[in-house]
């Protein structure tokens, strides 16, 4: 199977949500930290702009739910946003145990500068930071460690648009509608996208099926599952064949991967 370049450095697929938001503050480098610790290359990050044009790694388009500040992000500029306490809101067992210790809203840069060796899946939360990715993929050469996408299909769009080579992307809903459609029907598709990074069932519709994993596979382009928490969810996906999976449980998953080797190991392969 020939996956994208930046998709063929393991499979499974393990990609660490935001770091993780329910072990670290999410998309701070305590929590990207973590999970480097914990054997993790791939890591999940969402993209906002500040008011001088940075991009940053925060979810929200307001400050409010992960940080002592209030505000939009795009009305800070990026001093102005890195001198609020990005750990302030964290709690853990009744315990607020990063405030106070300098956790700050990180830029991309400064997160793919850190793990050279780092693939990032970038999720573009609002408009007009198009440019400003395209620019900071240019500069650090960044093609070929970078998956982007977006829940809104004209920034993808936009996106797609500005590059001048190739950079991988990620399905946005109409594609993922169609590649449902064609998995259902049989039909040719060639979809735009190099990967399908999807939820198991969305508005009551499943996306991730026994169907679609074969459909995906023909198709050569990954089908990655978010957001998945919990063992036994873990261990049926990838029984069922799926390229990878994200995850708020970066131990657990790395753990299941371990034993999962291990009894490949020992079982040895099989023939026919």
């Amino acid at each position: 199977m020939s996956f994208p370049v930046a998709f063929r450095h393991e499979h499974p697929i393990a990609m660490a949500h935001r770091g993780s938001g329910l072990l670290w503050p999410e998309n701070t480098m305590v929590a990207f930290q973590g999970a480097v610790d914990l054997g993790y290359r791939y890591l999940e990050t969402d993209l906002q702009i500040t008011s001088d044009g940075t991009l940053v790694t925060i979810h929200d388009d307001t400050v409010d739910r992960t940080t002592d500040g209030t505000g939009l992000v795009s009305d800070h500029s990026l001093e102005e946003l890195q001198a609020l306490d990005a750990g302030y809101r964290f709690e853990l067992d009744g315990d607020y145990p990063h405030r106070g210790e300098g956790v700050h809203v990180p830029t991309l840069e400064e997160l793919v500068v850190t793990y050279p060796d780092g693939v990032f899946s970038l999720d573009l939360k609002s408009d007009g930071m198009e440019a400003a990715l395209v620019d900071l993929i240019r500069r650090l050469d960044l093609w070929d460690r970078v998956v982007v996408g977006s829940f809104s299909g004209s920034r993808l769009r936009r996106f797609r648009a500005l590059v001048d080579r190739p950079v991988a992307t990620s399905a946005g809903p109409s594609e993922i509608l169609r590649f449902l459609a064609a998995a259902r029907t049989h039909l040719p598709h060639r979809p735009r996208a190099d990967s399908f990074q999807v939820p198991v069932k969305d508005h009551g519709i499943t996306i991730v099926s026994p169907r679609t994993v074969r459909a995906a596979r023909r198709l050569e382009v990954p089908l990655i599952v978010w957001t998945i928490n919990h063992l036994a969810d873990m261990e049926g996906l990838l029984d069922l064949g799926v390229d990878g999976l994200i995850t708020d449980r970066p131990d657990l998953l790395r753990t299941l991967l371990a034993e999962r080797s291990r009894k490949a190991n020992r079982e040895g392969p099989h023939d026919g």
